[in-house]
């Protein structure tokens, strides 16, 4: 398999085509380039430990950061060239205009009138730092109700998709704040193959998606279960895409949890690779499944079926091109062979993202219902959508 993705900043001259690394020594992974008005930097978000900040990158390649804090996307530049408008949310505080100096380091933002009606969300957010078991450090977000719980409150954890993106914003679709307010906790940790957190932490588990993240998302939720407001014989995992991967790897090699939702995974690595709109890209990180079979056999959920012993919830969009609605019956099927208590939701008109607002509602009815039947004990409760 080829060496991990470094990701760079170049200047490429447009007469020449002259390729020149700028600001090589930095290791941020760039998402939204805009050039200031004079042409002498670059500003650009680029995750940094649960936040995607702004930057201004000079020519000769000096780097410094805009923003002390939260997630900046939409990049514009005023006509005059003096300020920066942009997008701006975090994990607990939905997407809202805002504008920035150019430059200046480190600073709060000045609101701009919003179209959207202001959004109180009833949720805290803390910071986790989790040792995983080789000494590196697990950075985790924690969403929590807004008041204080009388007793040690359950906990979801999120695992998040990509693998190579991390939790650094607010989401819609993945919305902890709205567990919060059923009076949940909420861990969202970023374990290797997470961006933000330099090279070394992506490349650690490259052709490895199994093993080494697993190990440090449980080290993240002993972290978490260690506080004396968080229940730790109360734990759920949930994930998507990727994050559905690992939910099903997880389900597959421990004990942890007492309920695991896994929504658009991945179940068969191979079967993934065969039928995905993006399955040619794993080649380059797993080898061809044909010659280098053990690669992808040994970190495959499916290989140890027989290992299911947690209830699951298995969500799919039946038009999902990324990762096919194969993986999801396929899943199924070892369940209910296995005497698995587990639950099955398809959405017919969605594909990888569930989009339609009254889907949606119905997903985050079935999750709720299918944690409080298995984490909280309650009867279940059909989901009234359904």
């Amino acid at each position: 398999p080829a060496d991990p993705t470094r990701f760079s900043l170049n200047l490429v001259d447009a007469r020449s085509g002259a390729v020149t690394p700028l600001a090589p020594h930095w290791d941020g992974f760039v998402q939204e380039i805009r050039w200031t008005a004079d042409g002498k930097a670059l500003l650009v978000t680029a995750d940094e430990r649960g936040h995607t900040p702004v930057f201004r990158v000079q020519l000769d390649g000096t780097v410094s950061r805009l923003t002390a804090s939260g997630a900046y996307h939409h990049l514009a530049v005023s006509p005059d060239g003096a300020m920066l408008h942009a997008v701006r949310s975090d994990v607990a505080g939905p997407p809202a205009p805002v504008s920035l100096d150019v430059s200046g380091a480190d600073q709060q933002p000045r609101c701009l009138a919003n179209p959207a009606a202001t959004v109180h969300v009833p949720a805290r957010v803390e910071e986790v730092a989790a040792t995983a078991a080789d000494g590196t450090v697990i950075h985790s977000w924690l969403v929590l109700p807004e008041e204080p719980s009388d007793g040690p409150l359950p906990l979801a954890v999120f695992i998040h998709g990509g693998p190579i993106s991390s939790w650094a914003g607010w989401h819609w679709r993945w919305s902890p704040a709205l567990l919060a307010a059923h009076g949940w906790a909420v861990l969202l940790p970023n374990p290797r193959l997470s961006t933000g957190y330099g090279h070394e932490h992506v490349a650690a588990a490259w052709n490895d998606w199994a093993t080494l993240p697993a190990g440090d998302i449980l080290a993240a939720v002993d972290a978490a279960t260690e506080r004396p407001d968080i229940d730790g014989a109360r734990v759920a995992a949930m994930g998507g895409s990727y994050g559905g991967y690992m939910a099903n790897w997880l389900a597959v090699t421990s004990d942890r949890f007492r309920a695991i939702v896994t929504h658009a995974s991945v179940w068969d690595l191979e079967l993934e690779r065969d039928t995905s709109d993006a399955g040619f890209l794993m080649d380059r990180e797993f080898g061809d499944p044909r010659r280098d079979a053990h690669n992808w056999l040994r970190q495959s959920p499916h290989a140890r079926a027989d290992s299911l012993r947690t209830p699951m919830l298995v969500i799919h969009g039946a038009r999902d091109q990324r990762v096919s609605l194969g993986n999801a019956q396929s899943l199924w099927m070892a369940l209910q062979t296995r005497g698995v208590p587990s639950r099955y939701l398809v959405f017919p008109d969605e594909n990888h993202w569930i989009l339609k607002p009254q889907n949606a509602r119905l997903w985050y009815q079935t999750v709720l219902a299918f944690l409080a039947e298995h984490v909280l004990g309650t009867a279940w409760e059909r989901p009234a959508l359904l």
